[in-house]
């Protein structure tokens, strides 16, 4: 699958650009705040729907605009070309249009164009709390399964309808009727088993694409493993059915209820599983050395990528987000030799300069192109360089 164009409208620091891509390696060059990051983030709103920088449209809207407009043309998807457009207007939110037919839902879109970002905030993901691991996990189980999105977003509506009548019996002497409270629980429960099974099995087969995507970028030979901490003691090495998981899950739910009448919260459930990553024996939240983290992190993304490839029989797009500025030369060298391979389809890489890339990509070449951002009139501006520029390192 390949992005073969790009049109953004009152989108951040673009007012109005166009731009093709070659099939390949794209490296957008330019300062920083010129909108590099921005052209990166319309792809990824054309493919999900929303924003890998902020969760808020409102903030993506070019100052004074009354709304924004992005438009892709894929080819790889289907048998002809399947141009998507994404229009957002404050207040009366987004619409996502196929060919010029509009989608009924936005979540239809998700998993039809594949897509895997790299950024700096990726340290977040190996570093942080559980929240950004589960987040992880369900973008890629949501682009690879739709069964898998739809369910969750079932439990999530469950779920928020049991916490509203826990909360509002908090502070009532005697807790909610079991007659109003059970069918919510018996939603809360099936649903979330199916979260709960469907993950054990991902992972069950994703930490081989981990450990075969460590071994390309580390030649150091340690063992990244996940453990996945949830309600239930069954592991990944035998992922249970759901009906067992939804047995453990009845049971704590029972152990819990008096917590759950006193704080009027769901204390039990996939919104509390936790991934545990490690290198050999090492937790690498707490122990990990900066360039541990770094790696595993990109190990994570590589394996994402692989395992979407594979699931849907097409490879993603591959945003790399100021990804090279903290490698070493070396392991620079070597990504940039994977991401020209077979292994990898179309790429796009947003830097400050162009020297890096420019002794290890052939720009001359029709499979590649090197692009330099900047502003013209205040809005951003994407351009083109020639072969023989690009050989000019640029700042």
């Amino acid at each position: 699958m390949t992005l073969d164009s790009l049109r953004i409208r009152s989108f951040r620091a673009h007012k109005h650009t166009e731009v093709e891509f070659a099939p390949k390696v794209n490296v957008l060059v330019g300062a920083n705040g010129v909108g590099k990051t921005n052209t990166l983030e319309a792809i990824h709103y054309l493919c999900l729907t929303k924003s890998f920088v902020a969760s808020n449209d409102t903030y993506a809207v070019r100052q004074e605009a009354p709304y924004f407009e992005l438009e892709g043309t894929f080819t790889g998807v289907r048998s002809r070309p399947m141009t998507v457009k994404l229009v957002y207007v404050p207040h009366e939110g987004k619409q996502v249009f196929v060919n010029d037919a509009p989608l009924d839902r936005l979540a239809d879109i998700v998993g039809q164009l594949p897509v895997v970002v790299f950024s700096p905030e990726d340290h977040a993901l190996t570093a942080e709390g559980p929240n950004e691991r589960r987040r992880f996990l369900n973008n890629i189980l949501s682009q690879a399964h739709p069964a898998y999105m739809n369910t969750l977003m079932k439990y999530r509506r469950a779920r928020k309808q049991r916490n509203e009548l826990l909360r509002q019996y908090r502070k009532k002497p005697a807790p909610p009727p079991e007659a109003l409270l059970a069918p919510w629980t018996q939603k809360l429960v099936q649903l979330g088993s199916q979260v709960v099974a469907r993950r054990q099995t991902f992972l069950h087969t994703f930490t081989d694409y981990l450990q075969d995507a460590y071994m390309r970028i580390e030649a150091v030979a340690e063992q990244p493993t996940i453990e996945y901490d949830t309600f239930t003691d069954l592991s990944t090495d035998a992922p249970g059915d759901a009906e067992s998981i939804a047995e453990a899950f009845r049971k704590r739910l029972h152990e819990k209820q008096d917590h759950e009448y006193k704080r009027g919260t769901t204390l039990v459930g996939p919104q509390r599983d936790e991934l545990i990553f490690r290198l050999d024996d090492l937790e690498v939240r707490r122990y990990a050395s900066q360039g541990q983290h770094r790696t595993f992190a990109m190990a994570l993304k590589l394996a994402q990528y692989f395992y979407l490839s594979d699931t849907l029989e097409r490879p993603p797009l591959l945003l790399l987000d100021d990804a090279f500025g903290k490698l070493d030369t070396e392991r620079t060298d070597v990504f940039m030799q994977l991401l020209q391979s077979d292994a990898i389809g179309q790429s796009f890489i947003t830097a400050t300069r162009a020297g890096p890339f420019t002794s290890t990509v052939p720009f001359e070449t029709a499979a590649h192109q090197l692009l330099r951002v900047d502003t013209d009139g205040g809005a951003a501006c994407v351009q083109v360089k020639s072969a023989e520029s690009s050989a000019m390192p640029s700042t």
